[in-house]
């Protein structure tokens, strides 16, 4: 398969109004794909969209915390386009702080963003997708595959994505439905900046502190489009992604011991920890 095979499909993207879900947007349009942005932030969606040119678009408010709202957007995609062919659950938020220090409702608050959030929208797609025997991509995060300090409902959220979307595969291996869960490490986007702190208030600006070169989110788009039309089931996007599931799954002290260097700072030291995706 190649990206052209993307070319008069339906593709729906949540969390669509900046980082890694507009450049998903802006891939899927280049390969001519007609797309919905889904978002709370309706006027950063349509900003997206207009970029996108001549190619079809459709712009729909959704809280993916809430399943209402959820089906109310997917069912103006299939009103609108008869279906849905790709589904790209993306929303997603961080959190910083250690657990001991960390209030339960923010570890739930993630939770009910990252995990329910994606759970909710592949719910109110699902029959569309089956019948157009479609796929669906899941932003997931390198916190899905191995353990990050400061991260803990980060991370928790991420390792769920991966036995829902896994076993979700296999429940329906007959029926044509395709997942690929994507996992990038550093990335170039504001999630880092509206991460909820231990108490669910703001923190301080993430400062990407041991990262060089964080990745752009064009180029995780790139890769994704990519691998979607290869129909790979699982993809690491770049170098930190890969040595991280692979350090992690052969030698896990030493994964661990290099974790808690790299992402943990002395009290006197600016900034916050590097955020994932």
């Amino acid at each position: 398969m190649s990206a052209e095979d993307f070319a008069n499909r339906t593709v729906v993207v949540t969390g669509a109004a900046g980082g890694i879900g507009a450049a998903l947007a802006r891939r899927f349009a280049r390969a001519g794909a007609r797309v919905a942005l889904l978002d709370r932030d309706v006027d950063g969606a349509d900003a997206v969209a207009a970029d996108l040119g001549d190619i079809p678009t459709l712009v729909h408010h959704c809280d993916v915390t809430s399943p209402e709202s959820c089906d109310a957007a997917i069912d103006a995609v299939v009103a609108a386009w008869g279906g849905v062919d790709v589904l790209v659950v993306n929303a997603g938020i961080t959190q910083l702080g250690r657990f001991v220090d960390t209030e339960v409702g923010v570890i739930r608050r993630v939770v009910d963003v990252n995990f329910f959030g994606a759970v909710n929208c592949t719910k109110a797609a699902l029959p569309s997708l089956l019948e157009r025997r479609g796929r669906i991509i899941v932003t997931s995060s390198v916190a899905g595959v191995a353990p990050l300090v400061g991260r803990t409902g980060y991370a928790a959220s991420k390792h769920a994505l991966h036995g829902f979307f896994d076993s979700l595969r296999a429940e329906h291996r007959d029926d044509g439905l395709r997942v690929l869960v994507v996992c990038p490490s550093f990335v170039d986007t504001a999630i880092g900046d509206h991460a909820l702190g231990p108490d669910g208030g703001p923190v301080a600006p993430d400062s990407r502190t041991g990262v060089k070169t964080p990745m752009a989110p064009d180029d995780v788009a790139a890769a994704v489009v990519a691998a979607a039309a290869r129909d790979r089931r699982l993809l690491l996007v770049g170098r930190d992604a890969r040595l991280s599931y692979w350090i992690g799954r052969l030698v896990p002290r030493l994964y661990e011991s290099l974790m808690v260097r790299r992402t943990t700072r002395r009290p006197d030291e600016a900034g916050s920890p590097p955020a994932l995706r």
